[in-house]
C-alpha cells in the first residue's frame, strides 16, 4: 500500500477524443452511474480495470457512493459498496489521506493512492470487497473539493488480470487531472445536492464531541434517519441491544439523555 500527491502530473501518450468526449457530457447527467461507466470506457481496455467506484467522504460521516460501474452490471458492485460504505470503511488506506489534516489548500491536489488485497489484515474487509468481486488490486485518485469534503475514484483490476503494472499506473497518473475535475464537476451538480440533513446534523454533532468513536456515531446516524434499533443493527452487524449501548454511550458523552434532546442539540442555534 502506497500514496502520492500528483501535483504535476506528466501528460504522455495519444487518447482517443470520443472516449474524453463521453467521459465530459456524463458530467451532471441524471444517470447517476453514468460517469463511473464512462472512466471505465476510457481506461478499461489499456489497464484491464473492470470496476469503478466514485466515494465521496462528507464531513467526517462515512462515505456516500455517488456513482458505480461494474461489468457485469445490475446492482453486484453498488451491494459491495454499501457493505464497504456500513463495515469497513475506516480499514480502507484511503482514511489515512481522508482524515490526514493536510496542509494542502482544498483542490490544490490530486492523491494516488495503490493498494491490494495482500495490504489488508482484516479478513471480513478482504473477503468482502477483494475476495466476492474478485478483485486483485485498487488504485483511487483522491482529491479534495471543499475543506471537510474528499472525493475518491476507485479503479479496480480483476484477479485473472493481475495488479496494476507501471505503464497502467502512468497512464492513470496521466489521465488523473481529466479525471479528477470531471468528478469534481460531476460532484458540485449532482453529488454536492444528495448531502442530507442528517449528515449535517451528524457532522455538527461530531464537532461538539470529538471522542464520539465509530460505532456511535453509526448508532446516532441512524436515529438522526429516524431507524429503528432493530434497522440500525442490521446497517451495523450488530446486535440490538448493542446499538442501544452505543446510543446511551453517545448520549452521555454529550450530555443528554433523550432522541428529543439528541435532534435539539443538532437544530440549536449557536449563541455569540
Amino acid at each position: 500500500m502506497r500514496y502520492w500527491h500528483l501535483d504535476r502530473p506528466r501528460q504522455a501518450g495519444q487518447f482517443d477524443l470520443s472516449r474524453v468526449t463521453s467521459l465530459v457530457s456524463a458530467i451532471g447527467r441524471d444517470d447517476a452511474n453514468a460517469l463511473a461507466a464512462e472512466v471505465l470506457n476510457m481506461l478499461g481496455p489499456a489497464t484491464s480495470v473492470t470496476q469503478c467506484t466514485v466515494f465521496a467522504y462528507e464531513l467526517g460521516n462515512r462515505p456516500r457512493t455517488v456513482s458505480v460501474a461494474d461489468h457485469r452490471g445490475g446492482r453486484f458492485l453498488r451491494d459491495v459498496a454499501d457493505t464497504y460504505a456500513r463495515l469497513f470503511y475506516a480499514l480502507d488506506g484511503n482514511q489515512q489521506i481522508v482524515t490526514g489534516g493536510s496542509a494542502d489548500k482544498p483542490g490544490s491536489s490530486l492523491v494516488l493512492h495503490w493498494q491490494s488485497s495482500a495490504d489488508i489484515a482484516h479478513d471480513g474487509y478482504r473477503t468482502a470487497c477483494y475476495a466476492t468481486p474478485n478483485v486483485s488490486d485498487r488504485l483511487s485518485l483522491l482529491l479534495q473539493p471543499a475543506a471537510d469534503i474528499w472525493l475518491s475514484v476507485n479503479l479496480y483490476r480483476e484477479s485473472d488480470a493481475g495488479n496494476f503494472q507501471p505503464a497502467e499506473v502512468e497512464l492513470v497518473e496521466s489521465l488523473a487531472p481529466l479525471i479528477g475535475e470531471s468528478a469534481r464537476h460531476h460532484y458540485t451538480i449532482r453529488g454536492q445536492s444528495q448531502l442530507g440533513i442528517p449528515q449535517m446534523m451528524l457532522a455538527r454533532l461530531r464537532g461538539l464531541c470529538p471522542t464520539l468513536s465509530k460505532r456511535e456515531l453509526d448508532a446516532l446516524r441512524g436515529v438522526l434517519e429516524g431507524r429503528s434499533a432493530v434497522e440500525i443493527a442490521e446497517c451495523m452487524g450488530v446486535k440490538p441491544s448493542s446499538v442501544v449501548t452505543y446510543q446511551k454511550r453517545a448520549y452521555q458523552r454529550l450530555g443528554i439523555s433523550s432522541q428529543r434532546q439528541l435532534f435539539a442539540l443538532c437544530l440549536a442555534t449557536d449563541q455569540g
